[in-house]
Order: C-alpha cells, then sequence, then structure tokens
C-alpha cells in the first residue's frame, strides 16, 4: 500500500492555497489563462494553451451567434463589470473568534473582503455569476476557515456548535444550484469552510484496487496523481478539472465516462463526514455488502445540508491500453435516437457516446478555424460527399462523439459493432478526429457563457434524466415553452435552445438543454432569466422528467422536491436532519432542507 501522495509535495506558509490567488479566474468559469475573446469586430480567439482549441481563431463564431439568437452582434454592447465590488462588513460572533484564534493557526482562517466574496457563489447564471460581475450579492460569509486535516475539521465544527455558528461546506466553487447562496432568513455569522488544502492521496491500495482520498481533491489532481502510479478513478465530469472529490458525492454527480467506470454512487466504497454529532463512516470499505441500513448512501446528494465531507475511498482501474475516438453523422434527430436507444441494448456501450442535435452541431462546426489549404480542398470533398452523395441537409443532420477504451480487443469489438449499427441507422462514420475534437471541445464550451454574458447574452443550461418513450414529448414542450416565454417577456431577437444526450440507460436517459437569450435593453435580465428558466423546468417535470440528473438541486431546483419524492420521504430526511443537526449549524438549506422552519 502506497501512502501521501500530493501535487505539491513541499509546501511552505505562503504557498498554502488560498481561492484568492488560485489560477482560477475570480467569479467567472475556469481558469484565468483560457477563454475567448474578440480579437477583432466579430472574431473569436481562444486563448492559453490548457486546451486543443487554444490558440485558434474562429471567425465563424459571432456570425453563428447572430443567426440562432436573430440579432447583430456589436462590441460597443459590452459591459463593464463593478470594479469596486460592495461588500459588507463582517458579521462576527466575538466569542467564537476569540476561540478559533486561540485554536488555530492564524493562516487558517480569513475575513479578508475578496475571499468572503469568492465564497459567496457558486456558478449558477443568474443568481451568483451576473449579480456578483455586474450588481452585488446581498449577503456574503462572514470569515473563510480552511482547515488541512480531519481533526481540525472536527474542532472547527465543535466551536461552531458552542457558539451557534452556520457553516457551509465549499469545494471547487462550480455549483450551479445556487447551492452556496446564504439563505435569506439567516441571521447567524456564517463561515464558509473551504477543503481545497485537504488534496492528498492518502493512500493506495493496488491490489484492492482502491484509493483513499481527501474531498478537497480536484479531479484534476487526482487524474495526474493516480496517472504517475499507472490508475484512473475514470469519473470525469464536466467540471472535473475545477470539482472535488467532496463535492462529485455532495452533488451525486455523474461524469463523462459512466459507461465504462459508472456515476459516483458506483465509484464510491466509502465516505467520512464530520457532523455535529461526530463521523459517519463505514469501519471500513466493501465491495458490496448486505449490512441492513447503510448510512452512507444518504451522503450522495447531501449538499452540505448534515456535515462535511472529509475523505472519500473510490474503486481505481489500471489506465486502458487502448483508447479511440470516432464520430457518426445522421441524417436527423430521429436516427440519432434510433442508434442510441439500439445501442442501450448491446454489450458494446463505449465509455462516453454523446448525440448533439443540430443546432449544436453547428454550434461545434462554427468552433473550428476556416481550413486552408489542402484541409480546405479536403473539408469541401467531404461536404459535398455527405450534402449531396448521401443527402443529408445541414440544417438537420446530427452528430454522435464516441470515446472507446478497454483492452485493444474490447475498443476493436465496440469499434466494429458501432460502425455497422450506425450505417443500420443511415449514418456515415465522421472519423476519429471529429470524435476526439467533440469531446474535448465541452471544457472550453464552459467558458462561452461568459463571454455571451460580456455583450448582454445571457445562457444557461439545464439537464433531466427523461424516460425513453418521452424524449421528444420533454424536449418539444421544453422548447414550445421557451418561445412563448421570450414572446411574453419581449424579449429581443429570438431565443437559442439546443440540447443533447450525453448518458444512456436502461429505462431512459439524460437530456442536456443550453439555452441562451439577448437581452440588451432589458431591465433586470437576471430575474426574468431566472423566472423563464425555473417555468421550463415545470414543464420538463409535467412531462415526464426530473428535478436534476448530475447538478443537483441546491435552492434553485427546490420547488420541484414534492414532484419526485412522496410527502412521508421528506419528512423521514427532515427528521434526521432535525435528530443529527439539532441546532443546525449546517445550514446551507439546500433541496429538502430549503425551509428547515418548514419542518
Amino acid at each position: 500500500m502506497k501512502k501521501g501522495l500530493q501535487m505539491n509535495e513541499i509546501e511552505t506558509q505562503s504557498d498554502k492555497f488560498l481561492a484568492s490567488k488560485s489560477e482560477k479566474r475570480l467569479h467567472r468559469w475556469g481558469f484565468k489563462d483560457s477563454g475567448f475573446e474578440l480579437d477583432g469586430e466579430k472574431s473569436v480567439t481562444f486563448s492559453g494553451s490548457r486546451y486543443e482549441v487554444s490558440g485558434t481563431s474562429m471567425p465563424d463564431f459571432i456570425p453563428y451567434i447572430e443567426n440562432v439568437l436573430g440579432i447583430e452582434f456589436n462590441k460597443s454592447d459590452e459591459l463593464s463589470p463593478v470594479r469596486d465590488k460592495p461588500v459588507k462588513p463582517a458579521e462576527i460572533h466575538e466569542e467564537f473568534l476569540e476561540e478559533v484564534k486561540n485554536s488555530f493557526d492564524s493562516d487558517r482562517f480569513t475575513m479578508e473582503d475578496l475571499e468572503r466574496l469568492i465564497h459567496s457563489h457558486g456558478q449558477e447564471t443568474f443568481m451568483d455569476i451576473y449579480k456578483v460581475l455586474y450588481k452585488s450579492i446581498e449577503r456574503m460569509v462572514d470569515l473563510v476557515f480552511y482547515p488541512e486535516n480531519e481533526d481540525e475539521v472536527r474542532l472547527f465544527i465543535e466551536l461552531a456548535s458552542k457558539y451557534n455558528i452556520c457553516l457551509i461546506p465549499y469545494g471547487g466553487g462550480t455549483n450551479v444550484t445556487r447551492a452556496l447562496t446564504i439563505p435569506e432568513n439567516e441571521k447567524r455569522m456564517v463561515v464558509s469552510v473551504d477543503m481545497r488544502r485537504m488534496s492528498k492521496i492518502e493512500w493506495i491500495n493496488k491490489e484492492d484496487r482502491r484509493v483513499c482520498v481527501q474531498a478537497g481533491i480536484t479531479g484534476g489532481e487526482l487524474i495526474e496523481l493516480l496517472k504517475q502510479e499507472g490508475f484512473t478513478v475514470g469519473h470525469e465530469p464536466d467540471s472535473v478539472e475545477l470539482s472535488t472529490v467532496g463535492g462529485w458525492v455532495a452533488t451525486n454527480a455523474s461524469g463523462m465516462k459512466k459507461n465504462r467506470y459508472g456515476n459516483i454512487e458506483d465509484i464510491v466504497e466509502n465516505i467520512n463526514l464530520v457532523s455535529p454529532k461526530g463521523v459517519v463512516k463505514q469501519i471500513n470499505p466493501i465491495s458490496r455488502g448486505s449490512i441492513g441500513f447503510k448510512p452512507q448512501n444518504i451522503l450522495f446528494g447531501s449538499e452540505g445540508n448534515i456535515g462535511i465531507i472529509t475523505k472519500v475511498i473510490l474503486k481505481i482501474h489500471e489506465i486502458p491500453n487502448s483508447q479511440k475516438y470516432n464520430s457518426v453523422i445522421f441524417k436527423d434527430w430521429n436516427d440519432g435516437i434510433g442508434f442510441m436507444k439500439e445501442l442501450s441494448k448491446t454489450n458494446y456501450i463505449p465509455a462516453s457516446v454523446r448525440l448533439v442535435d443540430n443546432i449544436q452541431f453547428r454550434f461545434g462546426q462554427a468552433l473550428k478555424p476556416r481550413p486552408e489549404g489542402f484541409k480546405k480542398y479536403k473539408s469541401k470533398i467531404e461536404k459535398f460527399f455527405v450534402t449531396k452523395v448521401k443527402g443529408f441537409d445541414p440544417d438537420k443532420m446530427c452528430a454522435v462523439t464516441v470515446v472507446m477504451e478497454g483492452t485493444s480487443s474490447e475498443v476493436n469489438y465496440q469499434e466494429k459493432n458501432i460502425t455497422k449499427l450506425a450505417k443500420k441507422h443511415r449514418g456515415v462514420i465522421g472519423g476519429s478526429g471529429n470524435g476526439k475534437r467533440g469531446y474535448m471541445l465541452t471544457y472550453a464550451i464552459a467558458y462561452v457563457r461568459d463571454f455571451a454574458a460580456r455583450y448582454q447574452i445571457m445562457g444557461e443550461t439545464m439537464e433531466t434524466t427523461v424516460p425513453w418513450s418521452k424524449i421528444q414529448d420533454v424536449i418539444d414542450a421544453t422548447t414550445k415553452k421557451l418561445e412563448i416565454l421570450h414572446q411574453e417577456n419581449n424579449l429581443p431577437g429570438k431565443p437559442y435552445i439546443s440540447y443533447r444526450i450525453p448518458q444512456i440507460y436502461h429505462t431512459g436517459v439524460c437530456i442536456y438543454f443550453m439555452l441562451g437569450i439577448s437581452v440588451k435593453g432589458v431591465s433586470d435580465p437576471e430575474e426574468k432569466f431566472s423566472k423563464i428558466e425555473h417555468s421550463m423546468r415545470k414543464v420538463i417535470i409535467e412531462h415526464g422528467g426530473s428535478i436534476s440528473h448530475h447538478h443537483g438541486v441546491g435552492k434553485l431546483r427546490k420547488d420541484f422536491i414534492p414532484d419526485m419524492l412522496s410527502k412521508t420521504s421528506i419528512d423521514l430526511v427532515k427528521e434526521l436532519k432535525k435528530a443529527h443537526d439539532p441546532s443546525n449549524i449546517f445550514g446551507a438549506s439546500n433541496g429538502i432542507l430549503a425551509n428547515p422552519s418548514d419542518s
């Protein structure tokens, strides 16, 4: 068994992690060295060198936006973020603070304004990012605490319980459900407990294929450390570079390669969570055990409501010796759905398979550089073959991206059978280059929202789980609802909605919607768009969808909990909360516990 791996083995006092000094963009998505930037009136370049599209000039990106939104993009529409962001004085409980000072080194906590502001929001578009960039956040945390081991977490929770302080756990800050928003009725001192300094691999057991990691390690760090040992966890959510393992558990996350490795609940074998009553955990990890009630199952999707996740034991896999990408172009969405449904019944489902609609397919094309020389000639031939020879309509075709992993024989078997199945559904193989680009583009696309918002275009995503029989009902109803709401609110241009299916299951799929609306000249656009999103979520549920597939509930989707769970089920969770955290020390009030006073 190997112990104690960390990205930075030698760490000085000044090197210790602080959110305000990290590589992340302040208040926006992603890393400081990356993002979409105008390099002319209507040409865009992706900066940095971190992604496959980095350094790429995209002259078709702005024309695409103009076409799908029915607007004229104008550089002069750029919004200027509030420079001196208003920060209210911290509400301090003096006795608590004094005991914290006596119990911990001074580098474990801070009341610095920027730190407080960073830890007071997540990445939800309307009430998080738009507010912090262009308006103000009404309530902020009063102190940020950086524990470095589980004993410090325990002691800090004891002090919070003693003085009735509200604690909100913080991982990578990537949540999109307003989970970090401080409840309106919270009058106590609020402390954000940032877990990022707890980012070690505590041990690896290669024979049993298990790894024990501290909850504050990010997916990006975990991938790199395990790679050195020849292993992978295989969990790759879109936010993998930035989100933490503790956050994956707390939100019940899904990854892009779940077909091979499973969702987070399939990967985890043990969890340590420190609550006001002690540590919730199994004594040892269990491959699978009938041990009666399994308390750790309650921790998946707990969203910071009952304690702080400190460590997690995960299954690991040897890094596959073979990996191949591929892609398929289909004549229309129905052909693509037919392919996905039949694939779900086979024994050759690849690690990742994702179907994008025509609008997202065209978006992917818009993010490519214009080909030159031989590439331009080759591109024309390919386009001629698909549109003229095969008869594909550019305004209807859609695409599937495929990632296959495993032994060479496994991958070859998958590739051969996927090719046959694609042809059965009138598909044309698009090749490995397009497949890899489509998969990797996921990480860069996340930066689009913040670029668009600068030019008064608001965007958001919604995801849901839907039975196979109701896919089209949900898509049609959601699209129609957005069109109606856009008209009712008298918004500029036309609404943008596209969708993809990133996950397939035995009984259904995940549908991932992307939304966009021009809000030029609109007062309080974050309020209007937030209400639109809420109305669309209601329509999704009415037509057979779930609250969420992998983003979680937070405060954004709390109103729909009764559509998902019986009253007795809700009461069960509330009673558990009452018994385990009677003073509501963990007062984030997310999901079922969004209104604790109603209990």
